[in-house]
């Protein structure tokens, strides 16, 4: 039986996760990890700016409260998150391109968990790269003026107003995710004889990775450990390659040749598609950062958080065939 709280529908006896993002990657994967814990202490709240949206729908057909929320209008999140034990907040640099925009999203639903109540918020943060490469370091070049790497330092810019004005918040810092082989034309492509070649900017440095739907599993094992992990920053990742092995576990998932070609920085930079210096930019700095970024995106860590988590032949023998090859 469901019983009327705040103006939605929430099933008595649990606890109220407010999920930004509920549509996307990391917010539907933390919707489904709860779904899927029927016993669990926790009811999902899918926030979305569209719950007439065909994903918003679905996930109302499941049995998931929606509820309409916007960063964008400040004033409609203390109804959407009223009533709510925790909160996941997420942003998505990739929708608009302004990180500006992004920061005034993540204030505005820091401060508004505070005025809410809410007693747990993770934040999907990542590292203000500016902390350790200052604008004047010519290593990476500076973007719009203001930052090395936006879709990095417009997230980490605002732990501070997590820190100071939001809910008690645990941070938590995702990896590149493989399914960016799927939606965002990274995978293999054509070359002679039937071969593949994988091209990416890794300077000889291991890449980090992470199945998208994994990242929701993870913060689900946050919430579930509760208060313990509030103030910590708890990076995830399912498993760190080289790109000459991404390439060689490619090829077995799909029975062909792929090679790894690590792109110059300068060239990548260049590839001229929206975003290509920022993600440039990105992987050189997890290349100059070396085994201190890998340290901040623990396996180990997210399986014990998320026991299902997939490593990257577990996600290509689901996913492989996907995989547009171009």
């Amino acid at each position: 039986m469901l019983t009327q709280s705040h103006g939605v529908y929430d099933m008595p006896g649990k606890q109220i996760i407010a999920v930004f993002g509920a549509t996307g990657a990391q917010g539907g994967g933390l919707v489904r990890a709860i779904a899927a814990d029927p016993n669990g202490p926790f009811e999902a709240r899918a926030l979305t700016r569209n719950p007439g949206s065909d994903k918003a729908k679905a996930l109302a057909a499941a049995g998931i409260t929606v509820v309409a929320a916007d960063a964008d209008k400040p004033e409609t999140l203390a109804p959407a998150l009223a009533g709510a034990h925790g909160a996941f907040c997420v942003t998505n640099f990739w929708e608009h391109l302004s990180a500006e925009r992004e920061g005034a999203q993540a204030s505005a639903m820091a401060r508004a968990t505070k005025a809410a109540g809410v007693q747990h918020v993770i934040w999907s943060t990542l590292e203000d790269t500016r902390l350790a490469i200052p604008l004047a370091d010519t290593r990476l070049p500076t973007l719009q003026g203001q930052y090395k790497c936006p879709h990095f330092d417009a997230k980490g810019q605002v732990d501070h107003v997590f820190a100071t004005e939001a809910a008690p918040t645990t941070y938590m810092l995702a990896a590149f995710y493989w399914d960016n082989f799927i939606h965002f034309g990274m995978g293999p492509r054509a070359g002679e004889n039937g071969a593949y070649t994988l091209a990416l900017p890794l300077g000889g440095a291991k890449l980090p990775g992470i199945a998208a739907g994994d990242i929701g599993g993870c913060a689900y094992g946050i919430f579930r450990a509760g208060a313990s992990t509030i103030g910590q920053r708890i990076g995830i990742a399912g498993e760190s390659l080289s790109g000459a092995d991404m390439a060689a576990k490619m090829g077995q998932a799909l029975g062909k040749t792929v090679h790894f070609l690590d792109v110059p920085f300068d060239t990548y930079r260049g590839l001229g598609f929206p975003g290509a210096e920022d993600l440039g930019n990105m992987f050189q700095y997890q290349a100059i950062m070396g085994e201190e970024f890998q340290r901040h995106r623990d396996a180990k860590r997210a399986r014990e958080l998320f026991p299902a988590l997939q490593d990257f032949s577990g996600w290509l023998a689901a996913n492989a065939r996907s995989m547009p090859l171009g």
